[in-house]
């Protein structure tokens, strides 16, 4: 899958004076942005990814200014893979230069496997130390054996869609990941990591 629509070279100092990310970004001068990351740069995965698409197209139609990018080594994005600490790095950076670039109040971040457990750094981290309105967190099937999320802080209203017949993250794992944090959770019935042929039923489950 290709993005057609011409993406954005942004700054990515934590990498170096000259690194950038690449960054695919609709504005739509909301009170909302939302911040989507990627699945797992060392098996192919991008921010054209289906799935991630499915959450941006989801939130481009319901008003939000939303945002979509590379991790680092990924497209045209400068660096190496590492699939770790980097990778949180790279989304701060993001977040960081999308906050400069919206007058948004609240923010919506959202995950697909590798980029579920990022989402959830990073969600620790917003509580934290940042100035914004942390309003949802969604997790799609978020890779959390071969990451550990215990320590991190998630907020409230968290929705985590996972498939009953996932291949690469246990579903009973998923589940123990929500009884811990206290967290809502979506299985659908027959779907796979990837969701094939369930991204319609996937955005529903979203909406509700």
């Amino acid at each position: 899958m290709k993005n057609l629509k011409p993406t954005t070279l942004i700054p990515a100092l934590h990498m170096g004076d000259n690194a950038v990310l690449e960054v695919d970004a609709h504005w739509a001068n909301s009170d909302t942005l939302a911040v989507i990351l990627h699945p797992n740069p060392k098996a192919g995965g991008t921010m054209n990814n289906k799935v991630v698409t499915t959450l941006y197209r989801f939130c481009k139609e319901n008003g939000m200014d939303t945002v979509r990018f590379n991790y680092r080594g990924v497209g045209l994005s400068s660096g190496e893979i590492e699939y770790g600490n980097g990778e949180y790095l790279d989304s701060l950076c993001v977040l960081d230069w999308a906050l400069q670039q919206t007058n948004a109040k609240t923010l919506w971040l959202a995950g697909f496997s590798f980029g579920g457990f990022i989402a959830c750094r990073v969600a620790d981290k917003v509580l934290t130390d940042y100035d914004v309105n942390l309003q949802k967190l969604t997790l799609i099937a978020p890779s959390i054996e071969k990451n550990d999320p215990t320590g991190l802080t998630l907020p409230t209203d968290t929705l985590m869609i996972y498939g009953d017949q996932d291949e690469f993250v246990r579903p009973s794992s998923m589940a123990d990941f929500a009884d811990e944090f206290g967290i809502k959770s979506k299985v659908m019935a027959g779907a796979s990591h990837f969701f094939h042929g369930r991204l319609s039923e996937l955005k529903e489950l979203i909406e509700k």
